[in-house]
Order: structure tokens, then sequence, then C-alpha cells
């Protein structure tokens, strides 16, 4: 199993290609090949390099045939920028290919299910060795790479994504058609408010409109409101999934953490 790491987003640590590989050569010994791009350490501003460098090196690694899956080395953000014109270059290598990420990776994974492009996961980054119980995290990642397996119970298709994300990509090329998806949704570093905001852009979006229903991941690092919001997440989430007529699920594994579960899209 060979798989490409690039970084559409923000740079990757320059210490992480050593020690993932050291990782993954002691559990799966050469099952597995990681392969970094070198794009994945360039810098330019907020970025992993320009734009047509972060286009260039994802385009390459999809279209290379010796290549099995595309894990996205981190978040931050940038995957936005490229997401539309890399998609667009994608050849028939890249159908063959699993992809996993989450976080800002998922506009691509989004333009990717939308254009029936491979096999795709919100799952673990790459970087996400650098989490505390990070090792954990990206071990799962890797096994899914080894053995996919379906997230699907009884037929349901689902799809998971940081929820200011998805919130962000309504309106664009990106969005998938998520008819019949239980969506999943995690967030990290909001006000209550602005997770409230988006809860109502998601649930009055037509696209939306057709869910089987919403799960909410963990929503981590969410700074004091003042005045204090006087709802959680939760009671945000079904608020919204009341008021819109979406069945509400309950809780989903999945978060900015060490603990985020693959879930396969579909």
């Amino acid at each position: 199993m060979r798989i490409g790491i690039v970084a559409p987003s923000c740079t990757l640590d320059p210490t992480l290609p050593e020690r993932l590989t050291a990782l993954a050569s002691g559990e799966f010994g050469d099952t597995i090949e990681l392969i970094f791009h070198p794009q994945c350490f360039l810098s330019e501003g907020h970025f992993a390099g320009p734009d047509e460098a972060r286009v260039g090196a994802l385009v390459e690694t999809a279209n290379d045939p010796s290549i099995n899956a595309i894990w996205f080395a981190r978040g931050g953000y940038g995957a936005c920028r490229v997401a539309e014109a890399a998609i667009a270059q994608m050849g028939p290598a890249a159908h063959k290919k699993l992809f996993m990420g989450y976080s800002d990776s998922g506009y691509i994974l989004a333009g990717l299910y939308k254009a029936g492009i491979g096999s795709i996961a919100h799952g673990p980054l790459a970087a996400d060795l650098n989490r505390e119980g990070g090792e954990a995290s990206v071990l799962r990642a890797m096994r899914w790479f080894l053995k996919p397996t379906v997230f699907s119970k009884d037929g349901q298709k689902y799809a998971a994504f940081n929820l200011m994300v998805l919130s962000q990509m309504i309106g664009t090329p990106l969005l998938p058609d998520l008819t019949g998806h239980v969506l999943m949704i995690e967030e990290v570093a909001e006000y209550m408010y602005r997770i409230d905001r988006c809860m109502y852009q998601l649930t009055n979006t037509a696209a939306l409109k057709n869910l089987a229903g919403i799960m909410l991941g963990r929503c981590s690092a969410v700074p004091e409101n003042d005045p204090d919001f006087g709802q959680g997440e939760e009671d945000i989430c079904r608020f919204w999934c009341d008021r819109a007529g979406i069945p509400y699920l309950g809780r989903a594994n999945i978060g900015h953490d060490a603990d985020n579960e693959v879930v396969a899209f579909g």
C-alpha cells in the first residue's frame, strides 16, 4: 500500500515524516509506504506553497497509478482555493484511490464525492500524530487504508464534515448532493453563537433539506462568550433540526481530536 501525502492547506511539520514512517514500519512492516510530496514543506504566507504548487501536488499524486491512497497532511486553511482546479484535472487513476482527511480538507472531500472520484473518508490527518494520543489516531487511519470498511449500517448513507467548512461550502460548486445521508458535523474553537449561525444556514439550505438526519460530533475548545450564550452545542443542534424538520440522531464520535472516528462517505 503506497500512500501519498499532500498538504492542500498549511505547511507540514518537517519532523513528522521520520516519526510517522517509523511508526508505520513498526506496526505494519513494509506493508505501508508513505510518500511525502515535497510540496508539504513549502511555505508561502499562510499556505503550504502557492496555490499552483498545491494544485500541482494534488493532481500529480492523484494521477499517479502507483499510489493507492491520498492522505491529507493537515488542516488549517487553503483547500477551498485549490479544490475545483485540482479535481478538474484528475484522471482515471484518481477514481481508484482512497482519500482521507477532515477539517479544511473537507472542501476537497466534498468535491471528490460530488464528482464520483475515489472512495472518500472523513478521518485522521497525518499531522494528528502531533496530538495527545496521536499515535492511535494515525494508526487508525492506516488500518482503514489497508482494509477500507464501510461505515454504513443497513444501507444508510453517511457523510461527515466540520460545521464551519460545510456552511462555507453552501452555494458553491463543491457542495455534494447529501439527500438521504446521515450528516455528521463537528467543530473546534468557535463561539456558540457562530455554531448557532452555521446551524441556521445548514438547516435552511434547500440542498440539505432532505437529509436522513444529523448527528453531532464534539465541539471542542469553545471560547467563552460574554454574555453566556445560554445553550450548549446539543441544544443548538436540536433546536435547528426541530425547526427544519430534520431528525436529530444523537452524538457522533468525530471531532478535532485523537479519537476522531473514520467515517466512509456513502
